[in-house]
């Protein structure tokens, strides 16, 4: 094998490994691949977005020798940035907020970059907020560049021509399903768009944080600042809709809780030996929740995974930290322990009439059932409260078929989602029970009341 030489560290940046899981995702019909974007020289995917806003800059004439770069950003970007500045021969000023680890403020420092740390908790708008303060800098600093990675396009572009055709590449246009994070949205838009326009029907999933604008945005077309609050997961969601998101190529939003997504890096490093980030850790557990609820056999699903797990040693990689925060708790029943010594789930067809599963369910004592295709495909719920008050308004229901009055399939979650998770699961969805496959790809069922008798025993 011939083994390259390169001119200076930039040249190392991109043609990232494209990465089987094999372990987390054993029960899962579908094959899920992660793009690990840590093998870039600034351990994340923001090396590829510095490199191309740096030349734009410098084609337009805005950015000129020995001027200062500054910028906003959650750490990966003025990595990204100061890799630039260090081979180029710029000077670096970044904005942060104060939720960023304390690594990767250092990290920042020891590439030679001043760093002024920002409060979290306030409006973008706010003269204080790390948007605000770079920009009011950028204004009073001679000969400096913007960079603005929210709304500079240059983002956007440069996924659309390296990250999205490199994925097309490795997966030989296989991909049926794409899935990333979304912070600045340049990433997943410039993505998608590229998968997009060689094959329509690929499937774009945005993995949003709670707090975060996105979700709702996407699904009603208004913002509700009401519904925005802090959230502890670094480099995903956002306060804001930067011009670098496209919707038209996201076709849905799954959220993910701070806890989730840290629960799930340690998982990865655990189990997959790669150490990754905390919003890595958010895109896997979106992609895991689609996946059990959604994956079929021959999917190939590609998710984005951004950056290294050095820059959260004191934080998700801290057990002290994680107790501290509420995300570990010893011996927490889960999932795979309250179906251990459950049957498989007893499931009804889309075809089945109605006063047939009436009579099962009262005879099995079962309060809410699956329902499920010709196929064995899970695609809908019966639950017994439903059923009764669509019974009394149109009595001669129990002649139709199920198919007629189901509702939607009960959630999928993972083996090790711990009791509290189950019950959020079930409350964000609004239903009384979540399903789970063992290890043998076997469906079973988990009740709020499984969870009442798991936390008495």
């Amino acid at each position: 094998m011939q083994l390259r030489k390169f001119n200076s560290i930039l040249e190392t940046i991109g043609n990232t490994p494209l990465i089987k899981i094999n372990h987390i995702t054993q029960y899962l019909p579908c094959d899920i691949y992660a793009k690990v974007e840590y093998f870039n020289p600034g351990n994340s995917i923001k090396d590829r977005v510095a490199h191309q806003m740096i030349k734009d800059a410098e084609k337009k004439g805005v950015l000129k020798k020995g001027g200062t770069i500054i910028e906003g950003t959650s750490g990966n970007t003025g990595m990204g940035l100061a890799l630039m500045a260090i081979a180029k021969g710029y000077k670096c000023i970044f904005t942060v907020t104060d939720k960023q680890s304390q690594e990767k403020i250092n990290i920042l420092k020891a590439m030679g970059a001043e760093v002024i740390v920002c409060p979290t908790n306030v409006p973008p708008e706010d003269p204080k907020s790390y948007y605000s303060v770079a920009k009011k800098l950028n204004e009073e600093t001679p000969n400096s560049f913007y960079p603005n990675q929210y709304d500079n396009l240059s983002n956007r572009a440069v996924h659309y021509q390296t990250t999205g055709a490199e994925v097309w590449e490795q997966t030989e246009g296989k991909v049926s399903h794409f899935i990333a994070g979304v912070g600045t949205g340049g990433t997943i838009s410039g993505i998608s768009q590229y998968l997009k326009d060689k094959n329509s029907n690929i499937h774009t999933v945005g993995v949003d944080s709670y707090g975060s604008v996105f979700k709702k945005y996407k699904e009603t077309g208004s913002m509700d600042m009401n519904e925005v609050f802090p959230y502890l997961t670094e480099g995903i969601g956002e306060d804001i809709l930067p011009q670098n998101v496209n919707f038209e190529v996201i076709d849905e939003f799954i959220k993910v809780t701070d806890r989730d997504a840290a629960l799930m890096a340690r998982r990865l490093a655990k189990e997959e030996g790669l150490f990754i980030g905390w919003s890595c850790g958010a895109a896997m557990a979106g992609t895991m929740a689609y996946a059990e609820k959604h994956g079929k056999k021959g999917d190939l699903i590609v998710v984005v995974f951004p950056d290294h797990g050095t820059r959260y040693i004191n934080k998700i990689y801290n057990d002290e930290w994680m107790q501290d925060h509420g995300f570990l708790e010893k011996d927490f029943t889960t999932a795979r322990h309250i179906i251990s010594k459950q049957p498989p789930v007893i499931s009804v067809k889309e075809t089945q009439r109605i006063a047939e599963v009436i009579h099962m369910m009262n005879t099995s004592s079962i309060s809410q059932i699956p329902v499920i295709s010709s196929d064995l495909e899970v695609v809908g719920s019966l639950t017994d409260t439903k059923v009764l008050h669509k019974l009394i308004q149109e009595p001669d229901l129990k002649d139709r078929i199920v198919r007629d009055i189901m509702d939607k399939p009960f959630v999928f979650v993972g083996l090790d989602e711990t009791i509290d998770t189950l019950s959020s699961v079930m409350d964000q969805n609004s239903r009384k029970a979540v399903l789970v496959r063992d290890e043998n790809g076997t469906i079973k069922i988990i009740t709020r009341h499984d969870l009442l008798l798991a936390l008495m025993n």
